[in-house]
């Protein structure tokens, strides 16, 4: 199987701005590209294949056809398409919200629940998010605030910078600040619930919260934010690599490619890519395929070697 190179679906989230379109050449007919989903098998936005023998079909059809083997053995744990990537430019605030955990949201929605890691891209000065809570809480208490309008008193702040990244357990109560374009990696999941959301209106109504299931599952202690890579920036052939971040859902490396990479799609796993600046191609024997700022290629598992020429910085994820 070759790699397959992916079109995003697209969310026009009340919050959301320009940038994709702008900076980024996501092609949509929306007023406002608040989330592009460049690597998703989730039935709220599933991407497409652009291009050769899969042209129009969606990743989970060529996944169904060609058979679960190309997603790689550290795969087979999950009964689902495990990754979903987006790049989400947040305009104005996100609502501050939760994620629950795979139980609690399998018992209650039927689908898995959400950790996550965000990469900041870029932002604006001062931006921010919040991320956890400044200090220990009851359920009562936590109650209490979100009813006597209080809750964003007892929430962590955190400023960020361009190349901060940032893991967000499921049952951190968390937002994204305005101002801030990043990159999410996270399991495939579109369960959320909603916690506070500045009071804003869509279609003349305020936006369904759902209090009681995030009181059930926000983590009631602070945790620690993060911000910075967890491994050191390696110097590489052609290219430099950054571990962001691992845990046992995933791992995002940074590339930044000067000249050349030479990378390895194994048995273990397969390989999304996902262009965050410049331009390259991958190349393969006679295959060769752009790869373009804001662009997204699938490399199936025991794809083998292959290369990245170019000048362009890449999130490379595995499972």
């Amino acid at each position: 199987m070759k790699p397959l190179k992916l079109i995003p679906a697209v969310k026009d989230y009340i919050w959301g701005g320009n940038r994709l379109k702008e900076e980024y050449g996501v092609e949509s007919p929306l007023e406002k590209q608040a989330e592009a989903w460049v690597l998703s098998c989730h039935k709220d936005g599933e991407s497409v294949v652009s291009g050769g023998r899969y042209d129009g079909m969606t990743l989970s059809q060529v996944i169904a056809e060609k058979g679960k083997d190309c997603l790689g053995k550290n795969a087979e744990r999950f009964d689902y398409f495990p990754i979903l990537i987006k790049l989400i430019d947040a305009k104005d605030n996100l609502s501050v919200q939760v994620h629950p955990d795979d139980k609690y949201a399998m018992e209650n929605e039927g689908q898995y629940g959400k950790t996550e890691a965000w990469y900041i891209l870029d932002c604006e000065e001062g931006a921010e998010l919040i991320y956890g809570l400044r200090q220990s809480m009851t359920k009562q208490e936590l109650r209490a605030s979100i009813e006597n309008g209080t809750l964003l008193d007892g929430l962590n702040r955190v400023k960020v910078k361009k190349g901060d990244i940032f893991l967000i357990q499921s049952g951190t109560v968390h937002a994204i600040g305005k101002g801030i374009l990043l990159a999410e990696i996270q399991q495939n999941s579109n369960v959320t619930y909603r916690v506070y959301d500045y009071g804003r209106l869509q279609n003349g109504k305020p936006r369904e919260l759902h209090i009681d299931k995030a009181v059930d599952v926000i983590n009631l202690n602070p945790v620690l934010a993060g911000g910075e890579p967890q491994g050191e920036r390696e110097e590489l052939d052609g290219f430099c690599k950054t571990l962001l971040v691992s845990c046992d859902l995933f791992t995002v490396n940074r590339l930044e490619i000067e000249e050349k990479a030479s990378l390895c799609a194994d048995e273990t796993s397969f390989v999304s890519l996902v262009a965050v600046d410049g331009n390259g191609v991958l190349m393969k024997d006679d295959i060769t395929m752009t790869l373009y700022k804001g662009e997204s290629i699938f490399v199936p598992a025991s794809f083998g070697e292959f290369d990245i020429l170019g000048n362009v910085t890449v999130l490379e994820t595995r499972v």
